[in-house]
């Protein structure tokens, strides 16, 4: 669910995964342990969101849903500038091949398949040989949160990417996938 900023008030609780800037000078707070925040500013209006996106949240295209609000409110996509933040790295993120699949079959579409060539997909999604026994695979969400903006044609240029894996620098940031903490980082971006 993304939710504007001025439904959440001080000292209540909103169950949601992204908030978009409706005032001036709000503050959006997010989140997060391995999931990925990704921050959204338009250089013209000055409009602001922030998402907690992991697995869950790329199937169900929430990028997309956030961009649409904020085409709404005026934002122009060459204006759009995309930031995601430190999360988990694709070789500390391991799922069964069920989940696998399904991460496969709901995040991709005709679109999307585009940009992916045969050598990308085998990036984004491998199987590690050393983890064949486990039936274990890697999912690159940071590769497909990209794939995705791209998708919603903001500018490659206007997309940073923060290589910092959450789950090894474990001295800067907290992890549920590694110490299963209940721990997290707060993200925030200022309109």
């Amino acid at each position: 669910m993304i939710v504007f900023g001025s439904h959440s008030h001080k000292g209540n609780k909103l169950d949601a995964d992204g908030l978009v800037a409706d005032k001036c000078n709000q503050n959006l707070w997010v989140y997060t342990a391995d999931c990925l925040p990704i921050f959204f500013a338009d250089k013209r209006t000055r409009n602001v969101a922030v998402l907690h996106c992991g697995r869950k949240g790329l199937e169900k295209r929430i990028i997309k849903n956030l961009v649409k609000i904020l085409d709404n409110l005026g934002t122009s996509r060459e204006d759009l500038l995309a930031a995601i933040g430190p999360s988990i790295s694709k070789k500390n993120y391991f799922v069964d091949k069920k989940t696998l699949k399904e991460f496969y079959r709901e995040t991709e579409n005709k679109e999307l398949t585009l940009f992916l060539s045969k050598t990308e997909k085998i990036f984004y999604f491998s199987k590690l040989n050393n983890l064949k026994k486990q039936n274990l695979n890697q999912i690159d969400l940071r590769r497909c949160a990209y794939k995705q903006l791209l998708n919603e044609n903001i500018l490659d240029t206007n997309i940073d990417i923060s290589n910092l894996c959450t789950y090894e620098l474990k001295n800067e940031f907290n992890s549920w996938r590694r110490t299963r903490t209940m721990s997290r980082q707060w993200n925030f971006i200022c309109s």
